[in-house]
Parts: structure tokens; sequence; C-alpha cells
């Protein structure tokens, strides 16, 4: 039945900012925490996976950058998917693809069996539908506090990271790496499941925008976003979220190696990142507050502003209390650029796109991260130094950061242009 403007839909219990959105708020992140699962549990296995096959460090680290890959991919489709049938649909599939995924790893008589686990069913059809999906989902859901509401979705990624590895750790060293992943299998594909099926009503936003009221006008604004084409400003997006994250690259991934190299050990180093790591979620849920105040974009430019900061400190401290200082600060500055970009796309796109369109940029940020921890061994290859790694992720975030002042500036001139033509 064609919705009208006296339609009682949008007010009832299934309505913006409703108790329902706050419960659907929570078991999102339990989704989100159990299914990005997969993208820790290989970090822990890999050195008895490696003695095992007998493989050397290289190959063993194949499964995680395959499966990270896929995960970037799959939120893509997993999002086209979300937009059409709603969230719950690749939730299912997902769930039971995690759920095989971990079992055939548990089985795989080979690495190139394990890889391919890893790959396919893990990432690309298992993970990936409880991140992209869940956000863009998120963020139909809330007006008011929107920022803050992507930011706690947000988190269960993190606090995956925090929750997981220590649980698995715990069960390689007792039974084995072949039945952590069995346990993991079962526990995720069943809790991944049931949980999935709370999230069948479709967002209000998608619903209203799927069936308009006759002779109403369309929002011009959310199909030329920042005056530009959606593929345009689409584009732009994702080159800022693949700068922005191959400066965020740096610390995360050779901070340990940085430490070692100093001379202060691979422990001190897992320290340092621990601490980013958890100040990481500290900085996401206040980023979302400070969203809702300011807006998305002026979110994005802040944190990246502050990243940048941030980057530029680690070039003159080298000593171990100061490292520990600037860590803790590079993660409270870095934690809310990427769920910024969900605020954006929802503010300046058609929300009936948001799932697609979510996935594509966060499918870029992803894949900074990769080029980011393989541009900044390699410029260490050839200088020698990790300074100059420093030097070459400011500049990457420098590109993230224009970008922001360039959309900006564009969505400030039409609203004067706006107002002007009002008047």
């Amino acid at each position: 039945m064609p919705l009208t403007a006296s339609d009682p839909r949008p007010h009832d219990a299934h309505a913006p900012d409703s108790r329902y959105a706050l419960w659907r708020l929570l078991v999102t992140l339990l989704i989100m925490t159990v299914g990005s699962s997969g993208m820790y549990v290989v970090s822990v296995v890999i050195p008895a996976v490696q003695a095992e096959f007998g493989i050397d460090r290289a190959q063993a680290s194949l499964p995680y950058t395959l499966l990270m890959i896929g995960f970037g991919v799959g939120g893509v489709v997993m999002g086209r998917l979300a937009d059409r049938f709603g969230v719950m649909w690749p939730l299912l599939g997902g769930a039971v693809a995690l759920g095989l995924g971990y079992v055939a790893c548990a089985l795989a008589p080979n690495i190139v069996v394990f890889v391919a686990a890893q790959a396919v069913l893990v990432g690309l059809l298992g993970s990936s539908a409880a991140f992209a999906p869940l956000v863009a989902d998120t963020s139909l859901w809330f007006v008011k506090r929107r920022g803050i509401a992507v930011a706690i979705c947000a988190s269960g990624n993190y606090i995956a990271g925090a929750v997981w590895p220590p649980i698995v750790q715990h069960f390689v060293e007792t039974v084995g790496w072949r039945q952590a992943y069995l346990g993991m299998g079962v526990f995720c594909g069943v809790a991944m499941f049931g949980l999935a099926l709370f999230m069948r009503p479709r967002p209000p936003a998608v619903v209203m925008n799927a069936a308009p009221v006759a002779g109403s006008p369309i929002d011009a604004d959310t199909l030329r976003p920042f005056g530009l084409s959606l593929g345009t400003a689409q584009g732009l997006l994702c080159v800022a979220g693949v700068a922005c994250c191959v400066a965020m690259a740096m610390p995360q991934v050779h901070i340990v190696a940085y430490c070692t190299d100093l001379g202060f050990g691979a422990a001190r180093g897992a320290q340092m990142l621990s601490l980013m790591l958890a100040c990481g979620i500290v900085s996401r849920l206040v980023s979302g507050a400070i969203c809702d105040r300011i807006g998305g974009l002026r979110t994005l430019l802040l944190g990246s502003a502050l990243q940048c900061v941030a980057l530029l400190l680690f070039l003159p401290f080298d000593g171990l209390v100061p490292l520990f200082v600037v860590s803790a600060m590079f993660g409270l500055f870095q934690g809310g650029l990427v769920p910024s970009y969900a605020i954006i796309v929802r503010e300046h796109f058609p929300p009936a796109e948001a799932g697609a369109r979510v996935g594509t940029v966060l499918m870029c940020t992803l894949l900074g991260m990769a080029l980011g921890g393989w541009m900044s061994g390699k410029v260490f290859d050839l200088t020698g130094s990790y300074h100059a790694a420093f030097v070459n992720g400011i500049a990457w975030n420098l590109l993230n950061m224009s970008i922001a002042v360039t959309l900006l500036w564009r969505v400030r001139g039409r609203l004067t242009g706006g107002t002007a033509l009002r008047t």
C-alpha cells in the first residue's frame, strides 16, 4: 500500500530514534563483535598454521591479506543486497558462511584450502556482512543522535579486536588451533544467525524513500551531493578514504617493528599498539558525539587534522615514554575518521543507496590500510628509516585534508548561494 503524508508508520515503534532503534543498536553492536572475529582470529593462529603446514612467514601471512581483500569487496556486495532486501538477509547468509568458513579452516588439509576458506567464506561472504551494511543500516535508524549511534556500532569492530584474540589464544594453547576454529565456527555461526533474526524491519528512511508521496519534490541535494554528480562525489570520498587510511596504517602496522628497531623490543611495541586501539574506541565514541553537533564533513576534517598532528609528533620523539604518549594521542585522534564517512554518505546521498555507497567507501579505507602497511615497509626498505615512512603518511594525510576542505567549501558555497537566492 503506498505511503501517504498521513501514514502513521513513520511515527510508530519502528520510527527513527525510537526505543526499537536503541534496541536494534545493541543487537547491531553484538553482531559486529561476533561477525568481525574473522578479522582477528587468523592473526592469532599464524604461528601454529605456519608450523603445521611447514611454510614461511610470508605464506602464513597470506590468509590475512586475502581475507581483508575479500572483506572489503564483500562489504560492497553485502551493502547492495542490504539496500534491496534489508540487512537481515545478508546477515543470515553471512552467519552461515562465517560458520562454514571456520569449520573449513579447521579441516583444511593444506595451506591452499586454508587460504581459500579465509578469503571466500570468512572474508568475502562472512565477516563482510557484519561491518559496512550494519554501519549504513544504523545511520538510517537515527536522526538526532546519528553520529554517536554510528560510532557505537563501529566500535564493535574494535571490541572484537580486544575480545577474540585472547580467547582464541587460550584455546589454541589448550586444545589446538583446529579445535579452536571448530568451536568458533559453531559459536559464531549460531550466535550471528540468531541475532540477525532481530533485524527484519526495514529502516524508516528507506521505506519513505522507496514510496514517495505523489507530487512531492525530489531532494536535489542528495542527487547532486556537494554540487557534484553522484559518481564524482563518491569518487572523491573514496580517494579521501584511501588517503586517510594510508596515513593511519603507518603507526598501526609498523609500531611494533619501529619499537624493535629502537631497541625497546616487540613486547613494548605490542603494548603501544594495544593502547592505541583502546584509545581508538574512546575516540570513536567522542567523535560520534562531536559529529552530532558539527556534521560528518567537519568531523572528518577535524579528525584528519588531529591525525596529522600526531603523525608529526612521531618525528621528533623516539623515547619509550614519549612514544607511549604519542601512540595514545594517535589512537584518540584517528578512531572517528572511518565512521565519519558513513555519516557523510547519509547526509549527502540518497538513503536507499546507503548500503552500497557506505560499503564502497569503507572498502577504500580497507584498501588504504593495506596499501599504507605495504608502502610504509617499502619506504623503510628504500631509505632504512621509519622517519621517511612517517613523512609519506603525512603527505597522504594532507591529501585527505584537502579533499575534506574542498567538499566543505562547496557545501558552504551552496548554502550561501541558496540563502542569497531566497533573499
